[in-house]
């Protein structure tokens, strides 16, 4: 599919430059180059520049195609930087007191110290760019027991980016979850290991989080307790570290959540993630099973009547499926 894709596009191509060469050969046999002109065919090869740039997207479904859904066009802020850098550290005066209202503690470390401490351990990097062929498919693969007899592991095994959360175990489940992982989101206190391949992505929640990661992922640290028992160190390659910019985490309880619930949750906070980083979106694992329960594919369903903590469960299962009625991502249900 996607060399199809991909021919299509030199199809349109090569008309495109034959014609740019033949007026360019003409009006430099006609009289030199005059500046007008020069302004003209720059103008003209902007669009070829649109085709061959990284950003273009070459899917048969893109994500950031908005000019099709006022409700999509009124929440999707296509400018805003998923991931803290260097460059974006300082944060907006709202944004400081959104997260700060989150925090426990009631001396909590100096943020600027922090963060910089933080770049001297992983990269002060960001990217927004799909793929290599301008088609970046992702999976987000949640831990709804919707998953138990799906039968999904090859077709999100498939995708370009596989982005899980919190505990997700693959070992065993293989079958019915896939068993690659590119992106595993995470917090503190719910920290697992990941293999040297695979980008843990850090939801930073208070300042400890970020006080707590560098030594985490490398010699270990003496953070070891927030409102529970932390792990002093987990197996993850730094260099592939990424974290959340608070900025983003207060624009989707903003925007796309309308202050509903204290705090978005891991689960929706990686699907509109996925909207910024990826070209296609699929998701996986998400909401209620089929008799209308909440629980893990990977735990027996002990409490039926288990509620979603401070996470506005059903307001975000529903601007997912809004997402999913507007052809933004595509939700595969399970069994």
């Amino acid at each position: 599919m996607r060399s199809l894709i991909r021919i299509r596009r030199y199809i349109l191509i090569i008309p495109f430059c034959i014609t740019i060469t033949f007026v360019v050969c003409m009006q430099y046999k006609l009289k030199p180059f005059s500046n007008s002109f020069v302004d003209l065919l720059k103008s003209g090869l902007q669009p070829l520049k649109t085709i061959l740039s990284s950003s273009h997207c070459a899917c048969q479904k893109c994500v950031r195609q908005l000019d099709d859904d006022p409700w999509f066009q009124k929440r999707f802020i296509g400018s805003i930087t998923p991931f803290l850098t260097r460059e974006n550290k300082t944060l907006p005066s709202d944004t400081t007191k959104w997260w700060m209202n989150l925090q426990r503690s009631k001396n909590p470390a100096n943020y600027s110290e922090v963060v910089e401490t933080l770049f001297q351990v992983i990269p002060d990097v960001d990217y927004k760019d799909g793929g290599p062929e301008g088609c970046r498919t992702c999976a987000v693969v949640g831990n709804s027991g919707n998953l138990k007899g799906s039968h999904y592991g090859a077709l999100i095994d498939s995708s370009d980016f596989i982005i899980r959360m919190n505990r997700a175990p693959t070992s065993g489940y293989e079958v019915d979850v896939g068993s690659r992982t590119t992106h595993h989101v995470m917090y503190p206190e719910s920290a697992q290991d990941v293999d040297n391949t695979t980008s843990l992505v850090l939801l930073p929640f208070k300042i400890l989080d970020l006080q707590w990661l560098p030594g985490a992922v490398t010699t270990g640290t003496n953070i070891t307790f927030s409102y529970r028992k932390l792990r002093p160190k987990i197996n993850a390659n730094k260099d592939l570290v990424k974290v959340v910019n608070p900025v983003f985490m207060k624009y989707i309880h903003e925007v796309w959540l309308d202050y509903q619930g204290r705090y978005p949750s891991t689960g929706f906070m990686a699907v509109i993630l996925a909207l910024h980083i990826c070209d296609e979106v699929n998701v996986y694992g998400f909401g209620k099973d089929k008799d209308g329960n909440w629980h893990h594919y990977f735990q027996p369903l002990l409490n039926k009547k288990i509620r979603t903590g401070p996470h506005p469960g059903d307001y975000e299962y529903n601007v997912t499926m809004k997402l999913s009625e507007i052809n933004k991502l595509q939700i595969y249900k399970g069994w």
